[in-house]
């Protein structure tokens, strides 16, 4: 493996560096994006009982809202349920895009990676090719070895580019797709106790 960053030169450098950082991404955003930790099982029938009971004080509101994600936006919808429904609503609105911004944090910089990975390979490739081309005008065609380290430069860092950016693309893709989901339930679970608080559902 070391011979083989040797080979590639020095574009290999940040391409290594950007698979650390796509791994590191990927590892946090799978510990987070965990369907227990954004939308506990359980949890609205929990303030559904409170509500029937009127139990709904500040003490179990910061609870909620400190218990998870969803907890977060049902816990805007509880602590504005005095006002009036599209101003519960609004606020409910307002909480669940500033969670599914931090649910998408780093997602960027994955797509980032994906996109500039290739062309870093296919930089290496450029310059591998150039130092073919210097090797024939210096000493001719007739040694092959001569030609190796800059074909062989060439196809190294193209590979090493696919082979980062692929898995990058494919887990930015997988968790865009996660968070959308959780986001549509979140909107699912916050208009159904928004309905309960409002008497327009039966609990």
């Amino acid at each position: 493996m070391y011979e083989l960053l040797l080979a590639g030169g020095w574009i290999m450098a940040p391409i290594l560096l950007s698979s650390i950082l796509a791994m590191a991404i990927v590892i946090e955003r799978l510990t987070v994006l965990r369907d227990g930790k954004v939308i506990p099982e359980g949890l609205v029938n929990k303030i559904w009982h409170l509500h029937a009971k009127g139990e709904i004080t500040q003490k179990n509101i910061a609870a909620i809202r400190q218990s998870s994600h969803l907890g977060r936006v049902l816990a805007t919808a509880l602590a504005n349920r005095s006002h009036e429904r599209e101003a519960i609503k609004q606020a409910v609105e307002e909480e669940g895009r500033q969670v599914v911004h931090e649910l998408e944090r780093y997602f960027s910089a994955l797509g980032t990676i994906a996109a500039i990975t290739p062309l870093l390979g296919l930089l290496g490739t450029v310059v591998g090719m150039i130092k073919v081309f210097s090797a024939i005008t210096t000493a001719g065609v007739g040694d092959p070895t001569v030609l190796a380290g800059g074909i062989s430069e060439a196809l190294i860092t193209t590979a090493a580019g696919l082979c980062v950016a692929i898995p990058a693309l494919i887990f930015h893709r997988h968790l865009n797709a996660k968070v959308d989901r959780y986001a549509l339930q979140m909107e699912e679970q916050a208009v159904k106790l928004v309905d309960v608080l409002k008497g327009q559902r039966e609990q």
